[in-house]
């Protein structure tokens, strides 16, 4: 049998909403290919898939994904919980078309297993692809510390014919773990991993010296001897990185603006008393928060498991702005005992210091100090073990 024939087809589904599902492939997509398993990985945006029922394009001319992306720019966040179950009736209407749409997709496609990173859809997924390729498993893996019920990430496992469905879960917390077993999943399909996907070279950058870290701290304008904190809140950045920076007139801060280059130059023109670092979008956040003290942002399980990771102890905040999906991950920071939640951030100020005092962030940093997140790594190997099970059951 020629070489070709024995290469496994993974297809790793993903969409740009935020921006964290393509960063995760990516990420997931780089481990597995470093570790040599000869597996032919294609990265497949769901929203292009999709896009000829995308009815929220139809009447607003924007994409599911941009509405997401703007709602998230302009902070227009208040009542997201309401609008998300708006959203999953429209998906629930269309079903039957995203069924057919992704059947004909995958009988081109033909992987040997599909990996979703992306919610919302995944009852769909699940059925297209029990309807085209009946023996080939679904592996559905969370990018929020947990689930937000009903519909989200986590549906009830789909029934195939001629037998059941091949559907696997991946968890990064406990939680997530004991939800995806009340919906029915099998303990056996359902597997738990130390955290969510951070990209590999947050695992590979060296370590700064004292003398290296003051340095580069020096270069961007601080006073090396003083905190610095990391303000961060995804691909789009948030206006309230504007008011957070007024609020903190005295503290240095470093701005990671992503793509809100509005926002950038703000923050930029903004007169403050000590020195502020702005950048826009970047793939150096594992430097930047090297050179940080601690981490200002919202409570997204990306920034949030990289800052955590980097030893960073955290402050968000949460309230009815907040996005539903996320609303847990502010009781993970109070379990885990890594950072502080606050209601808002007019009390940004205080937080800070009550943060910075000497024994309360010696106990934040230790916190974090216990965690071990190689979430990504073990996910690759997960993966492997499926394709094999599978090849090993259809031999016998």
């Amino acid at each position: 049998m020629p070489q070709s024939k024995l290469v496994k087809k993974l297809d790793f589904i993903f969409f740009d909403a935020g921006g964290g599902h393509r960063a995760a492939a990516n990420a997931l997509r780089q481990v597995v290919q470093e570790r040599g398993s000869g597996f032919q990985i294609r990265l497949v945006n769901l929203q292009e898939l999709l896009d000829p029922l995308d009815v929220f394009r139809k009447i607003t001319g924007l994409r599911l994904q941009d509405i997401y992306n703007l709602m998230l720019e302009r902070g227009w966040t208040l009542g997201s919980g309401p609008l998300t179950a708006g959203m999953h009736l429209v998906i629930r209407m269309f079903h039957r078309q995203q069924v057919r749409l992704l059947e004909e997709f995958w009988r081109g496609s033909r992987p040997d297993m599909a990996v979703s990173l992306v919610p919302n859809f995944n009852r769909a997924l699940a059925e297209s692809l029990g309807r085209a390729l009946a023996d080939v498993p679904l592996v559905t893996v969370l990018t929020d510390i947990a689930d937000y019920p009903p519909h989200f990430w986590l549906e009830r496992p789909v029934g195939r014919h001629p037998g059941p469905a091949p559907q696997y879960v991946i968890c990064g917390s406990d939680k997530a773990v004991e939800q995806a077993r009340a919906m029915g999943h099998a303990a056996a399909r359902v597997f738990r991993v130390s955290g969510m996907i951070l990209a590999p070279k947050f695992y590979v950058i060296a370590p700064l010296a004292s003398e290296q870290r003051a340095a580069a701290r020096a270069a961007l304008g601080f006073d090396p001897q003083a905190p610095v904190g990391l303000m961060l809140f995804g691909g789009q950045g948030a206006a309230a990185m504007l008011k957070i920076a007024r609020r903190l007139p005295e503290r240095q801060l470093i701005a990671i603006c992503g793509h809100n280059e509005k926002l950038a130059a703000e923050l930029r023109g903004m007169r403050h008393a000590a020195p502020i670092f702005v950048e826009g979008f970047t793939k150096e956040v594992p430097c930047y928060m090297q050179l940080a003290d601690y981490f200002i942002g919202k409570p997204g399980p990306g920034s949030l498991s990289e800052a955590v990771f980097m030893r960073l102890p955290v402050i968000v905040e949460r309230n009815a702005w907040t996005l539903p999906q996320e609303r847990y991950n502010a009781e993970w920071i109070r379990q885990q005992g890594v950072g502080i939640v606050l209601r808002n951030f007019r009390k940004i100020a205080r937080a800070v210091e009550e943060l910075l005092d000497p024994e309360n962030f010696a106990r934040y940093r230790a916190a974090t100090e216990r965690m071990e997140n190689r979430g990504v790594f073990e996910i690759a190997e997960i993966l492997e073990k499926i394709i094999h099970r599978r090849d090993a059951e259809t031999q016998g």
